[in-house]
């Protein structure tokens, strides 16, 4: 009688096995979802600085000198790339540098490491823009060779020659009020802008720095872009209005004298 082989039989898988094979695939599992966030999150931030460098930044309005058009903590967006291709144009309202000397010292206290190191972080994607008490907002008001002369008889500016009615936006005492409380007669050198605030009793604007080096002209290297859209407050959430039809009239500006020049 042949005696039957039998086959070795297979070895019976533990509960403790079974278990130790579930946590494994469970931290392979968290170890991918992490991966795949960090990914994520470095390409959200790497998008979103390179968007905010070369195309769009966000600033708050830290004064009123552009109100009613923009109020204090108003958060805008400014278009940095448009321009570029562009130029600007009268009526405008854009974000620039300090030429020198339009902004007071920051004499507040130094915040804690911690608070800056977040609002760093905050400001690669968009959601703080702890640089704006750096910069200014005011609209155009001459461009490169423009004669800009306030004000004549009826209060009005003059753009070479042509006086422009600017009641649409500006806030002033009363209707009767000129455009400008302070007489200039400017004429816009090269490479340079004549900025205006809205509120223009309440606005240290080109007016009020013509002893600094700069005259009271912004070099347009110093601007970073237009402002096109206040994106916070919700209830103000809107397009900003440039006012273009404003200039209009105004023709184009004849040859620039060296470094501009005050009448």
């Amino acid at each position: 009688m042949t005696t039957e082989k039998t086959a070795p039989a297979e070895p019976i898988e533990t509960t403790h096995s079974t278990s130790g094979s579930v946590k494994r695939a469970r931290r392979r599992n968290w170890l991918v979802f992490a991966r795949d966030v960090i990914i994520i999150v470095v390409v959200a931030v790497l998008v979103s600085f390179l968007v905010k460098t070369f195309l769009v930044r966000s600033f708050y309005i830290p004064s009123g000198s552009m109100e009613e058009t923009l109020h204090v903590n108003d958060r805008i967006l400014v278009d940095e790339i448009t321009p570029r291709f562009g130029g600007y144009s009268r009526g405008d309202i854009v974000v620039f540098r300090d030429p020198g000397g339009w902004l007071v010292p920051d004499t507040s206290p130094q915040r804690p490491p911690v608070v800056e190191a977040i609002e760093w972080v905050l400001s690669l994607v968009g959601l703080a823009a702890p640089d704006s008490d750096d910069h200014l907002v005011k609209r155009i008001i001459g461009l490169p060779g423009d004669h800009v002369v306030c004000c004549n008889a009826i209060g009005q500016i003059t753009v070479n020659g042509v006086p422009v009615d600017e009641s649409d936006y500006l806030d002033l005492p009363s209707a009767e009020s000129p455009a400008s409380a302070d007489p200039f007669d400017v004429v816009v050198p090269d490479d340079s802008l004549w900025v205006l605030g809205d509120n223009r009793n309440r606005s240290r604007d080109s007016r009020y720095n013509t002893d600094q080096p700069g005259k009271g002209f912004v070099p347009l290297e110093n601007v970073v872009g237009r402002a096109f859209l206040i994106t916070w407050p919700f209830d103000r959430f809107g397009a900003l209005d440039f006012h273009h039809e404003v200039f209009a009239g105004v023709p184009e500006s004849g040859p620039v004298e060296e470094g501009g020049a005050s009448r």
